[in-house]
């Protein structure tokens, strides 16, 4: 198994490219753009099938910038990870449970101001509010429709796979990964919570539909610094391999359907913008490997985005991670990339 250079910390974090001569080699030519938004400047796999004190470095659906400057982890077998802003390797872990002490299906994470975690699970679902140790601080509340049936109309594990806090700490959106019953197949929703100022609780607020590509699930988004979403769109087709598109989406005009019964794309509903910024199955490969049929050997589950810091000439840094299931086909790769947004 290849293992790629360490992805290294400079600023909040920054990136390691793999060598030219290395980079050339793999990709056929000295780009490493996957589309004239989106570059993919790393990867490493020296998380693959690893443990940290014990616990199985793997699984990993979601990633955040803590306050310290290291990145949390988390791990959707209720584990949550600490991982150092230069290496990359964990440094820490503490166990995540539910208000009964069992474990959670754990998918969408955002470190508050305060260094507080707010985590989704997907089986209610639920978000719930954890200390730096892991102590359950509070619960958000959940509209009634967005519930698993019966109920709710939703499905248990494509419930609330994305979480994100926008600029100014006020409104924290999450992301449902499949269509509610009744709804149209394609059309997912985003629920949103208002507070008025940071330290208040968190109330619901508006609830906004967004349309996937066809055979496609949103694994995962993250705020950018001028209030719009970068989405992770994610799918499986067995002896393919995955399907990951990353999408530039702006809720600003979308309407609100909170209070609408059954999202359809008709007359009096707008639903979210959205832009594609690229396929990563078109980025080159970088030499990477794959343990499955892949379209491209980069690829495999990925669930996890964070934006890291910006790069030079204005673009953002951001770290992907892919889940493993902890099974012996797929792997625990950590992506870096530069992503180059249009004007808002």
């Amino acid at each position: 198994m290849r293992v790629a250079p360490p992805i290294a910390a400079a600023g909040l974090l920054a990136v390691t490219l793999l060598t030219p001569t290395a980079a050339g080699a793999a990709s056929g030519g000295t780009t490493h753009a996957c589309s004239a938004s989106v570059d993919v400047d790393a990867f490493s796999d020296a998380l693959d099938k690893t443990t940290f004190d014990g616990v199985y470095v793997g699984n990993l659906s979601a990633l955040a910038v803590d306050r310290d400057g290291r990145i949390a982890a988390l791990s959707d077998r209720s584990s949550l990870f600490s991982l150092d802003a230069r290496t990359l390797r964990p440094v820490g872990v503490v166990a995540l449970a539910d208000e009964n002490g069992a474990a959670l299906d754990s998918e969408g994470l955002v470190v508050d101001r305060d260094g507080t975690r707010l985590v989704t699970s997907e089986v209610e679902p639920s978000i719930r509010r954890y200390s730096r140790a892991g102590k359950i601080l509070g619960r958000l509340p959940v509209p009634d429709a967005l519930r698993v049936a019966p109920a709710g109309r939703a499905t248990t594990n494509l419930t609330f796979e994305g979480l994100t806090l926008e600029p100014g700490g006020r409104t924290l959106v999450a992301s449902m990964e499949g269509a509610l019953s009744g709804d149209d197949a394609d059309l997912v929703r985003f629920q949103t919570w208002r507070r008025q100022a940071y330290g208040r609780d968190f109330r619901l607020s508006a609830q906004y539909g967004y349309r996937v590509d066809s055979g496609l699930g949103v694994s995962d988004i993250t705020a950018t610094p001028d209030g719009r979403l970068l989405v992770l769109e994610r799918g499986f087709t067995a002896g393919v391999g995955n399907t990951i598109r990353l999408y530039l989406a702006d809720p600003r005009h979308a309407t609100d359907v909170g209070r609408t019964e059954h999202l359809t794309a008709g007359p009096g509903v707008r639903l979210i913008g959205k832009s594609l910024l690229a396929d990563l199955g078109d980025c080159p490969s970088l030499g990477a490997t794959a343990k499955q049929p892949q379209p491209n050997p980069l690829l495999d589950n990925i669930e996890g985005i964070t934006i890291t810091g910006r790069a030079p000439g204005g673009g953002l840094r951001l770290l992907l991670v892919s889940d493993d299931n902890q099974g012996s086909q797929q792997i625990t790769r950590l992506y870096s990339l530069t992503v180059r947004l249009p004007r808002g």
